[in-house]
Order: structure tokens, then sequence, then C-alpha cells
């Protein structure tokens, strides 16, 4: 039985909390949970993790596209921890985490602007409304917490997408991400609309008993509406976070060793710090996926002080992040993924910037399943093209799908008379990187 049967065989026409059987046997074997932490605007490959001591020898020379010239990192790379990783400076905390890293160098795209690519990334489709990757995700592996979102967004993109980027497109709407925060305001201010009841217990749940009377009645009528059923699920969902949703995003119950290790009190750190001390509370309380966004990494110019200004931001909550997932002994059970749209090109925009490139860009996973302290594939000597170990975000995502033990050509909903996949008809599983 495929996931899609199971799903429309169900009393609501689909199963918010019950597991078929492909689900189960994944959740027995492989990861449980991912973090994506997204950044958007798109990283230089070439100044963080993707050196190129030729395209660094070669810097002022004629550049790979006509009229410009090849600019060098100005930050010196250095291999770190026992795997010998190349990391550039811009990232010493992180550096400490190398050995739990795996790059993968020969990423590519096919899309120069941000908002496609982006899309892309979260959905597999740039022109059409698709559900998101953590919407196939809790699909495909259903809820770990009854009382909890499975997918939940922090401070996502409001451009490049919007809300299509953490949506559920056809697939029921109870598989949405759930929000939190607005990009560009703190996250310390954010509060999740609704938590406290404006009833007692009881008039609240005969209010909800109410509505849902109502809605099973349309459903009964029409046999079979997943929007009318995903409603009934949402309301309840609803109702039973304000029990414990709360508790979870309450960083006050953490220790003060803790929030030093994530970097949270510092002023540069602050932020990012609180989003990924969040993110480790939401998945060690059963959130299936969280996505966290930062942004903005687009640097056209002002590439010597914005860059290092980012990477600053987030260098030390990353590595606080995976040593504390590690260190609870999640980060097994948890797929970490880092990563922007594209990458930036090795020749200079103006005097001090990069612009879009979509044929080479790196990224990287820790934890949930994938080969620690490896580099996989790479791109030429300038960093412009990918030559081996070449992915595409389709295959991206169908090993973002495996490492989770589900076939991304099996996980399928049948919508407008034919079966849809995160993957559409193409991607390839990165077997290289599986342990």
């Amino acid at each position: 039985m495929n996931r899609r049967h199971f799903l429309q065989n169900t009393s609501l026409g689909f199963g918010w909390l019950g597991l078929s059987t492909l689900a189960a046997n994944a959740a027995a074997k492989s990861p449980k949970r991912v973090i994506f932490l997204c950044m958007r605007g798109a990283p230089s490959h070439v100044d963080t993790f993707d050196y190129k001591p030729k395209l660094n020898a070669d810097s002022g020379k004629p550049g790979t596209k006509a009229g410009t010239h090849l600019l060098g990192s100005r930050w010196k790379f250095a291999q770190h921890g026992q795997s010998g990783q190349w990391m550039s400076e811009l990232f010493p905390e992180l550096a400490k985490s190398a050995d739990d890293l795996c790059f993968l160098h020969g990423m590519q795209t096919d899309l120069p602007a941000h908002p496609q690519a982006y899309l892309r990334m979260h959905t597999g489709s740039s022109q059409f409304v698709r559900p998101s990757m953590g919407a196939w995700t809790l699909y495909g592996l259903g809820s770990l917490n009854e009382n909890l979102p499975g997918f939940i967004t922090i401070t996502p993109a409001s451009g490049f997408g919007g809300a299509q980027n953490y949506g559920s497109s056809f697939l029921p709407a109870q598989f949405q991400g759930t929000r939190i925060g607005a990009e560009k305001r703190p996250i310390a201010n954010a509060e999740m609309a609704n938590l406290k009841p404006k009833l007692n217990g009881t008039a609240q749940r005969a209010e909800l008993d109410l509505i849902h009377s109502l809605n099973r009645g349309k459903l009964a009528r029409e046999q079979q509406d997943p929007q009318v059923a995903g409603l009934i699920e949402s309301f309840e969902l609803a109702f039973k976070m304000q029990s414990e949703m709360p508790a979870v995003m309450d960083l006050n119950k953490e220790s003060e060793a803790t929030k030093k290790l994530y970097g949270i009190g510092e002023a540069v750190t602050d932020d990012f710090g609180r989003k990924c001390l969040l993110a480790r509370r939401m998945v060690e309380a059963g959130v299936r996926f969280v996505e966290i966004n930062h942004g903005e990494w687009d640097h056209h110019a002002g590439l010597g002080v914005k860059l290092p200004e980012n990477c600053s931001a987030v260098d030390k909550p990353l590595h606080g992040l995976l040593s504390d997932l590690k260190s609870r002994g999640l980060l097994k059970d948890t797929l970490v993924i880092w990563s922007g749209e594209f990458g930036r090109t090795p020749h200079a925009e103006g005097t001090d910037g990069r612009d879009h490139n979509v044929k080479a860009f790196t990224m990287w996973m820790a934890g949930g399943g994938v080969k620690a302290g490896v580099s996989h594939g790479s791109s030429d000597d300038y960093g412009y093209e990918a030559v081996e170990g070449k992915v595409s975000i389709y295959d991206w995502h169908a090993t973002i799908l495996h490492l989770l033990g589900l076939d991304h050509e099996q996980l399928t909903y049948r919508h407008a008379g034919r079966d849809f996949r995160l993957t559409d008809i193409h991607g390839s599983v990165v077997s290289e990187i599986v342990t």
C-alpha cells in the first residue's frame, strides 16, 4: 500500500496521525526530523566552503563572462578536523564541527532569478503552485506529536514566492507549514497567534465540537473534500497546541550555558541563535520539519562588509546547534541542511560584488544518515561550473526523501487526474553520501 492509497482510504479521506506501511518502515530505520537552514539570497561558495587557489592566483585576469575580471577570495581557507575539510576563516566556530559536515560542491540549478530558484528549491517547481518539501515530508511520514504542528517555518521570506515555499498546495491543508515570526523582525518578539484561549476549556471544546459536526455533515454530503477534512484536523490541532506549544517556545527553560552555546545574548548572534535553539526544542518535542530562514545573502556589492556580517550572525549558532543536537543524541536522527538557492560568480560584479551563478554552488548536510566529514563533487578551478558529482535540485530532493526512508518515486498524490510527486519525473538519489 503506497502513501497515497493509504491516505485516500481512511475515514476522512486521508490519515493525519496514522502512518502507512511506507511511513512506519521509514520511521523505524531512518532519521525522524529535518532542520533546514535556508540562507536566502545565495551565499558565495567560493568565499565560504569551496576553496579555489587558482581563482585567487588569477584574481584580476579576464573573467568567465565578457568584460569582467576574476575576483579571488580575500578570506583565507584552511583544513579543519581529522577529515581535513576546507573552510573559510569566515566560519571559525562551524569549523569545529567540520567532521560532522557533508559538503556537496557540485550543486546546480537552472534558474538565475531569485524568486524562481527559491521556489524550485522549496517545491521542485518554479512555474506552478506545488506542495513544499516540508509538506511532502509531513505527508509521507506523519506527525511525531499530535499536539504540535508537524512542519514549522521560522521567519519565512515574504517575497520569493512567499507562502508557497511552505504551503501544501493540493495536499490536505494540515500538511502546510505553520509560520512563526516575520522576515526582518527579531524572533525574540514573535508570538504564535491565538495560543491563549478566550474561553475556558469546556466551553472551547463544545464550540469546537459544534464546528466539527457542521464540517463533518458537509463532508458526509460530499463524500470526499480534502479541504474540509483538512480544516477539521487543523482546528483540532490548534486546540491541542494551546497546552504544549507555549512551553516549547519558552527559551527561559534553557540553562545559561546552553544559551551561551548558541550565542544568545550577544548582539551579533542573538537572533539567529534564538532561531536555532527554538528549532532544537521543536524537533526534540516532536516537530517533524523545521525551516529556519536567514537573509540577505545577495551580495552584488559590498561583499567585503556584508558577507562577514552574515557569516558572523550564523557561525556560532550553527556550531551550537550541531553540538547541542549531538550531545543530546539527536543528531543521528535529525537531518540538518544548510543552503541558499544558488551560488555566486568567480568574476566580480562592479568592484566588490558577485553576480548569480546557477552552474555551481555548495551546500552542506549533517547528521540524519549522511556521511560525516566528506566532500562530494567539485566545481572547476574557478568555481564557475560543477564538473564532478553534479547534483540537481531534483536529485537533492530525492536524496532528502531517501534519507528519511521514503522513495521519491513512490511518494505520490493524485490530483487533477494524475499522480504528482516532489521530484516530478526527475531525480536520482546521491547514494555516495548515504551511510
